[in-house]
């Protein structure tokens, strides 16, 4: 099970209604990636940044997000895809 907030930035007040709440992305550092590939690949990708970003000795905050720069609206080709990864950092 996971929860999922869906973000994008505004321009303008935003009244909330039912299931959808106002959030703020607060300031931090971040480690970030873009992952090339199929969705079926993420695990994976993910797996090899939290190795990266612990070899350089950085400290991952629980939160993540992902940014879907290229997906199934642009083709076809999965192996076209592309997914930014961040990580908050401690």
């Amino acid at each position: 099970t996971f929860d999922f907030e869906i973000c994008l930035p505004i321009d303008a007040d935003v009244t909330p209604q039912g299931r959808v709440e106002l959030g703020e992305l607060p300031a931090h550092r971040a480690a970030r990636t873009v992952y090339t590939g199929g969705y079926e690949g993420l695990g994976n990708g993910w797996g090899q940044f939290m190795t990266w970003i612990r070899e350089q000795g950085l400290n991952p905050a629980e939160d993540l997000w992902e940014v879907y720069l290229k997906g199934p609206e642009s083709g076809p080709d999965s192996s076209q895809y592309q997914t930014q990864l961040n990580r908050p950092l401690n």
